[in-house]
């Protein structure tokens, strides 16, 4: 019981140091509620937490935010989550579980495949805002999951740190309260 509460703890303070600019970390949030309360019920408690600390974000950093890039990944990720919804209703907890670890994987997979290749061009086409849209908001749907592949399309775009958590706050900000009904 009181090693739940630790990692409750641990996982709060994981959700504020993502939102300060730590991107990645939010992984270890997600796995560590996943422990204590199973996949599909971590998703939903972890989503207060965000949705408050997305507020925090944006009084902080609102003035950075580049709202041309928060138009063109918005109704990709809206569109993501409305797949996340029919995808994740009806399946049970163990097949969900795999479904958040397979994510997770991916995840760290894409985030090292893009740090190691470093091209020097970055792809600005709409397959590129797509893609990159639907799989953020199908893996925040499932698993509160979308950081990495929002903070890759973030990353392509060359945005300056502030810049960066400005928009990125923005946009979860968003995100996360169509999440919730």
């Amino acid at each position: 019981m009181i090693e739940n509460w630790l990692l409750i703890l641990l996982a709060a303070f994981i959700i504020d140091l993502s939102q300060a600019g730590i991107k990645g970390i939010d992984m270890m949030n997600v796995t560590i509620m996943a422990l204590v309360f199973g996949g599909k019920a971590s998703t939903g408690i972890v989503l207060p937490l965000l949705c408050a600390a997305d507020i925090l974000a944006v009084t902080y950093y609102h003035r950075h935010a580049q709202w041309n890039h928060f138009r063109r990944l918005m109704p990709w990720m809206m569109l993501g989550i409305l797949i996340g919804v029919f995808v994740g209703k009806n399946i049970n907890e163990d097949v969900f579980k795999n479904i958040m670890a397979v994510i997770i994987i991916l995840t760290v997979i894409s985030m090292l495949f893009f740090e190691l290749r470093k091209r020097q061009t970055v792809p600005h086409n709409l397959a590129f805002v797509g893609t990159m849209g639907l799989v953020s908001g199908f893996t925040t749907m499932l698993g509160n999951l979308a950081g990495a592949f929002s903070n890759i399309y973030f990353l392509a775009m060359r945005l300056s740190k502030n810049d960066f958590i400005g928009t990125a706050a923005w946009v979860f900000l968003v995100i996360n309260h169509f999440k919730l009904p």
